[in-house]
């Protein structure tokens, strides 16, 4: 589904944010990028809805190369391509329903999401999504009302309702306590195996990503130097993604 060939992404800072990436990730997977902060986790993930866009090789989503696609098909990528952000993202005056419902905005022309003309199947949809995320009881309050972990569970609500077949999220748990960060990552591992949703997300905790993901990718300056099955890893393998050796507890969560 997503292919990698030599991507290379500079700022016009002409820090190198990305040399030479080359990864396939297939449907379905559940992947973590780790790394040091400033490794280039960030710039990876945004990469793939052209957030930020690379500078060098060539991205393929579905073996379309995306990085000269513009307007339409850029909308038309993006919409397919669900995005989770650790400050939540969402509008804090508006309901939770009308939040989600954002997520449907893709698919209609523009002058009808402004006055909120959505048709009755997104509706029920955006319904349907907050139930599966185990807060319809919440639709019709403000979003600023809500928990952290409330609003990530939203957050994740209007990626369902966007129908995608990927979603990205960047630290997604990391303005989150202790046992919220269980529950959203349940989530995740939920969303991924009922509806075969490819996952990939940067983790700023190692022990998560060894306990949620199937895949780890590690990244150090710009490169992958671990591209390989969670149950893989092992303390050489994160000197070489860290640059040191992390404790037992620090991997393990113990």
């Amino acid at each position: 589904m997503i292919k990698f060939e030599n991507v290379g992404k500079t700022y016009p800072n002409g820090v190198q944010a990305l040399k030479g990436v080359n990864l396939e990730i297939g449907d379905g997977e559940f992947v973590a990028i780790i790394g040091l902060s400033g490794a280039g986790k960030s710039t990876l993930l945004r990469s793939i809805n052209k957030m930020h866009a690379i500078t060098e090789g060539k991205l393929f989503i579905d073996d379309i190369e995306i990085s000269s696609i513009k307007g339409k098909d850029l909308r038309m990528l993006r919409r397919s391509i669900g995005m989770i952000f650790q400050s939540f993202n969402l509008v804090k005056r508006m309901s939770v329903f009308n939040n989600v419902l954002t997520g449907r905005v893709a698919y209609h022309p523009t002058f009808k999401t402004l006055f909120g003309l959505f048709p009755k199947e997104d509706k029920i949809l955006a319904l349907e999504s907050l139930e599966t995320m185990g807060i319809l009881e919440k639709a019709f309050s403000r979003a600023d009302q809500l928990s952290g972990g409330q609003m990530q569970r939203v957050a994740l609500a209007r990626a369902l309702a966007q129908k995608p077949k990927i979603i990205l999220a960047d630290e997604p748990v990391a303005s989150l306590d202790p046992i919220t960060t269980v529950q959203v990552m349940d989530d995740f591992a939920r969303i991924n195996r009922d509806f075969k949703i490819t996952i990939i997300a940067n983790m700023h905790h190692v022990d998560l990503a060894l306990k949620y993901a199937t895949r780890i990718i590690g990244i150090k300056n710009g490169e992958v130097v671990y591209d390989g099955p969670s149950t893989d890893i092992n303390d050489e393998m994160l000197v070489q993604i860290y640059g040191r050796s992390l404790k037992h507890d620090e991997v393990l969560g113990e």
